[in-house]
């Protein structure tokens, strides 16, 4: 393994959309909703360690989370868990990681990774990272996978990328970037779909220290500013201290626009490894091995079920009895139990009723 190369897993999301089993004090990084024994984050730590250095990989999530961690990846080098005080998105977590590196190794090359993704093809997977690494180590881009979309998706964003500017990367190609895109409607998606030119953004980047923290001093130059005025306190007792200052003033923005749409260093690295981000629970039923009545079914009782289409899952070894439902959600945590249509949209309402109607402490 190469010692300069790193690894930041982004750890702070809520995961509310797999609410009521992903709650705000364990959220979907910390579960293990495919039922494979592991959650998100100890498949994502696992998955890295493989071509990374166990002491080279960063966690960067909530203060709250800090004993979660520690409870599933007790690996962890207490000097490589970064915790934030509060949420601000992407860029923050990524500027925080990339000066507390580049105080220890400014030589290093860096995949910033979610740690909630659902990846089925790993050794694909791994060596397209490698692939990108190696490439990045020599060249001051600011790289991202994207992947090959299979249907038009409106849960993810795209990005267009710009044909007459491939990019080299060791025999494969990539290319500049022309457009982001967030999240768009069904016949847009189509549009971009049937036109080639767009992959799904992955949230996947890869760069060297030295190329992202002169990009973000270009952009966001508040951002830099405040966690460069700490540098002296990174590895010793007084960073949390510096930290909780630096956060209260930091704004809160995505590394997409804070940096990559505005850089002109921006690549994206097409591939094919089976990807999902696993962002509800209806992209979950595309993923999971289902009955012979295409249900998925997890649960740690017994189940009497005449339902199709569907997903059930049980927390507890509560009966679960369900009949003449089809495209439903049957989903049993310990103190919440909702019943649903599988579509997103009656899902969403769900969620903010919790808040109109004063029922946050199931949050």
């Amino acid at each position: 393994m190469n010692k300069n190369h790193y690894c930041i897993i982004m750890a702070g999301g809520v995961g509310s959309r797999f609410w009521p089993i992903s709650r705000n004090y364990r959220p979907k990084q910390f579960l293990d909703i495919l039922g494979l024994g592991k959650s998100f984050l100890q498949l994502t730590f696992d998955r890295f360690s493989k071509i990374i250095p166990k002491d080279n990989i960063l966690i960067v999530t909530s203060d709250s989370y800090k004993d979660l961690v520690y409870e599933q990846i007790p690996a962890i080098l207490l000097e490589n868990l970064l915790l934030e005080p509060f949420r601000r998105n992407t860029a923050p977590c990524i500027a925080y990681a990339t000066y507390k590196l580049l105080k220890r190794n400014p030589d290093a090359t860096v995949v910033a990774a979610p740690s909630d993704h659902m990846i089925t093809n790993e050794e694909l997977f791994l060596t397209t990272v490698n692939n990108a690494l190696k490439y990045a180590e020599s060249h001051d881009v600011l790289m991202t996978l994207g992947i090959q979309p299979t249907r038009p998706e409106t849960s993810y964003g795209y990005i267009q990328v710009n044909k007459a500017e491939p990019v080299d990367v060791d025999g494969n190609i990539a290319y500049k970037i022309k457009t982001f895109t967030e999240k768009p409607d069904l016949k847009l998606a189509k549009v971009f779909v049937d036109s080639g030119e767009f992959l799904w953004n992955s949230g996947l980047f890869i760069w060297n220290l030295k190329a992202i923290a002169n990009q973000l001093e270009i952009f966001q130059p508040e951002i830099s500013g405040l966690f460069k005025s700490i540098s002296d306190d990174y590895y010793t007792d007084r960073e949390r201290k510096a930290i909780m200052s630096v956060y209260q003033e930091c704004m809160n923005i995505s590394i997409d626009y804070a940096v990559m749409e505005k850089t002109s260093r921006a690549v994206v690295y097409p591939a094919s490894f089976g990807w999902s981000d696993l962002g509800t629970w209806d992209s979950l039923f595309s993923y999971v091995d289902k009955d012979e009545n295409n249900n998925y079914v997890s649960s740690k009782g017994d189940t009497l079920l005449e339902v199709k289409d569907s997903i059930v899952i049980s927390e507890d070894d509560k009966l679960i009895v369900a009949k003449g439902l089809e495209n439903y959600l049957i989903i049993n945590s310990k103190d919440a139990l909702m019943i649903c249509p599988r579509d997103d949209k009656s899902f969403k309402s769900i969620l903010t009723d919790l808040t109109i109607k004063d029922l946050s402490k199931y949050q």
